[in-house]
């Protein structure tokens, strides 16, 4: 099993959960992220005054799936998430060791 984490641009989020439903990837773990990358921020002007804004704000989605399905979740995010401008995001995949389902006990692939 696999962790896929992907941060993407806000206003992506609602076409990365529509591809990724469509086709199929039911399960993910959204929450709110800040940070930067290459851009280092932007500088923005709010009443005459301009200011750096070093933490961008981002939206990070984690789903966990089987190893064979992770290049097919990574294509559906890269291809939704693409808008060809510096902030577009990153994907990291992370091996999991194991999985329980609270509810049930049900473990490992079971428990996806």
């Amino acid at each position: 099993m696999k962790l896929v984490t992907a941060i993407v641009q806000p206003h992506k989020f609602d076409e990365v959960k529509a591809a990724l439903t469509s086709a199929g990837i039911h399960g993910m773990t959204v929450s709110e992220a800040n940070g930067y990358g290459q851009q280092h921020g932007h500088t923005e002007v709010y009443r005459g005054v301009q200011y750096l804004v070093d933490l961008t704000p981002k939206v990070r989605i984690e789903i966990l799936t089987e190893d064979d399905q992770v290049e097919h979740i990574a294509q559906i995010i890269t291809q939704a998430a693409f808008t060809g401008k510096m902030g577009d995001g990153k994907i990291w995949v992370v091996p999991i060791e194991s999985v329980i389902r609270v509810r049930t006990g049900e473990t490992g692939v079971a428990a996806l």
